[in-house]
């Protein structure tokens, strides 16, 4: 990790018409709590499944949980972000996090996120959307390669512009104000009935981080609790060596440049988390090759294994969790830190 010049990774606020957007839709429909979504959780995670997602890591993770067969199969939707209650603090059930973005073969549905509970191994997924100043709201297009929640706050990679910023104090249950789902096939309000392609929650973007000068990219996101303040990390993939970088900027987020930066001096970076002075970096294989666990500690690097397709990187109940993004080989893991 060497030390480099902040200054172009900062971020200025953009908010725009956002949060007037947002709240129109709260006002309207009503907002909900994370617990609510997982009480009403209508998926199932296998423990211990899909283990060709493994590949040849041993030893195996400590603990893994298996997205359903209608999840693995699917060729549209890709897990890539992973976060959890641990990084909120303020979210009263252990759950995790993950994003998905769409990868169309027709049209476009955008990003998703997924609320998982350890506990009861039952999941949900929500849409996140881009709310309009008519009280509408339409898809967001992007990779979402990255997830933090600090508080009520979700932090989304945006991997030109940013960072997106989405409330989980405005979750919105559609069912408050209609007896069905609406159309499985469209979104927004049309005829006076809310559509959101058949999901039952979603979630509007209600502020925006972009930066100042473009060039670098923002691939995935993470929190470090260690020590008094916590602080947000984010940086970028790149299969350049001298181009993957990463920073940290103080919690409560002011945007600016970050208190750091740093070259990683390692390609095809899923993801970076830091504890204190200790960084664990996520690198990828690929579809079929497993993937790496890459440790700095003390100064020098360790390399550790990692399942086939490795993505972001989250901390909860004393493990280092991840998740993989390849047909019939998604699973949310973790190891020891």
């Amino acid at each position: 990790m060497e030390s480099t010049d902040k200054a172009p990774y900062a971020l200025i606020r953009a908010t725009g018409e956002l949060a007037d957007g947002a709240a129109k839709l709260a006002e309207e429909i009503g907002a909900t709590a994370v617990e609510a979504v997982l009480a009403a959780a209508n998926r199932t995670l296998v423990r211990r499944g899909a283990t060709a997602a493994l590949g040849a890591m041993r030893p195996r993770p400590a603990e893994w949980y298996a997205f359903d067969a209608a999840d693995q199969a699917t060729v549209d939707w890709y897990p890539q972000g992973l976060t959890g209650s641990t990084d909120s603090g303020g979210i009263g059930v252990p759950a995790f996090l993950a994003s998905w973005y769409f990868k169309p073969q027709a049209g476009e549905r955008g990003i998703r996120l997924t609320f998982l509970s350890p506990r009861t191994l039952r999941y949900r997924h929500a849409l996140l959307v881009l709310a309009k100043p008519d009280g509408s709201y339409g898809p967001i297009n992007i990779h979402a390669g990255g997830i933090a929640v600090h508080g009520d706050l979700l932090y989304v990679a945006d991997t030109e512009r940013g960072l997106r910023v989405f409330d989980l104090g405005n979750i919105l249950d559609l069912r408050t104000v209609q007896n069905d789902l609406g159309d499985p096939d469209r979104i927004g309000r049309q005829n006076g009935k809310f559509n959101a392609f058949g999901y039952r929650y979603v979630i509007p973007q209600t502020d925006m981080w972009q930066l100042a000068k473009s060039g670098p990219h923002f691939s995935f996101v993470s929190v470090d609790r260690h020590g008094g303040t916590p602080r947000l990390i984010s940086g970028e993939y790149s299969e350049d060596v001298s181009r993957g970088w990463v920073g940290r900027w103080d919690l409560p987020f002011a945007g600016g440049e970050p208190a750091e930066a740093y070259l990683m001096g390692h390609a095809k970076i899923q993801g970076a988390l830091s504890q204190g002075d200790t960084w664990y970096l996520s690198q990828a294989g690929d579809s079929t090759r497993n993937g790496k666990l890459l440790v700095l500690r003390g100064g020098a690097w360790q390399t550790r294994p990692f399942p086939i397709g490795p993505e972001d990187l989250t901390v909860q109940d004393g493990k280092l969790w991840s998740l993989t993004e390849f047909k019939d080989r998604r699973i949310v893991f973790g190891v020891a830190l």
